[in-house]
């Protein structure tokens, strides 16, 4: 055996060998420190924030955080961290980028569309597709219902073609005609505020107010808050175009409440 062992081609062999192994074994070493091999990182919740605390609070967490978009959210701080990617609670490497979308400083504006001739659901659609938003329904005497005849905003009429903030209200004033002008109350209880809003001018009506509970406390809350009670009650009695109804919202017992953001409602 020492015989076979002394041999210098055995002994080349097993040298081989041998440092072919310890090749292995300082490339893993190097690979698992490379790629943090299983090491992983919590991300933290960054959403509110302001730039600076995000990256301070990322870098705590030997991760980088990164501006890559922005969006314009009337009722949430300026400058803001409106989400990230990936989110709070991901799992992810040492030095991982966390990609930020905040708030913008300013509203984005849109050209305002000539709405005028349009129907009332043509037109509602149409400022969604602006990023607009219906505020009121105004009626007035006239041979077509529901027949667009102005457009306002801020109290006052609004030409196609202005530049307007993205997400403003735009008031319609429509027609309403002697023997078309009534309309039922929706039964919005259990829907989503944005929802039963749609509900309500879907069917010719006005928000009067949304009252919500407490419990909710951010802009984001109130987006997942649900209707636990409305007024007037859906009846199936006939009311008059452009009647008001008020909305009372709570938290989805479904749904956590959010704290992306520490938006004020209205």
């Amino acid at each position: 055996m020492s015989k076979f062992l002394s041999n210098w081609i055995v002994k080349n062999i097993l040298l081989a060998v041998l440092a072919v192994i310890l090749l292995a074994v300082a490339a893993d070493f190097v690979l698992a420190r490379l790629t943090n091999h299983n090491k992983v990182i919590s991300v933290p919740d960054m959403t509110n924030m302001t730039v600076t605390e995000a990256r301070r609070t990322a870098a705590n967490h030997d991760l980088k955080a990164v501006v890559t978009d922005s969006v314009f959210v009337r009722r949430m701080q300026k400058g803001a961290v409106y989400s990230q990617n990936p989110k709070a609670g991901a799992s992810v490497k040492k030095g991982r980028k966390i990609r930020l979308t905040i708030n913008a400083m300013q509203a984005k504006k849109v050209t305002m569309p000539n709405l005028v001739g349009y129907s009332m659901r043509q037109a509602k659609a149409a400022l969604l597709s602006k990023g607009l938003n219906l505020g009121r329904l105004i009626y007035v005497d006239d041979i077509a219902t529901n027949n667009v005849l102005k457009q306002l905003h801020s109290n006052r009429q609004i030409a196609p073609g202005e530049m307007v903030e993205s997400g403003a209200e735009i008031d319609l004033v429509v027609g309403l005609n002697s023997e078309d002008r009534a309309t039922y109350i929706p039964d919005v209880v259990g829907m989503k505020m944005m929802r039963s809003v749609d509900a309500v001018h879907d069917n010719s009506l006005n928000v009067k107010k949304l009252v919500f509970d407490k419990r909710i406390k951010t802009y984001a809350d109130s987006l997942n808050s649900v209707v636990q009670k409305q007024t007037p009650a859906p009846s199936g009695a006939p009311v008059l175009m452009g009647s008001e109804v008020t909305l009372y919202l709570a938290p989805d017992p479904h749904t956590t409440p959010s704290k992306a953001d520490t938006t004020k409602k209205k």
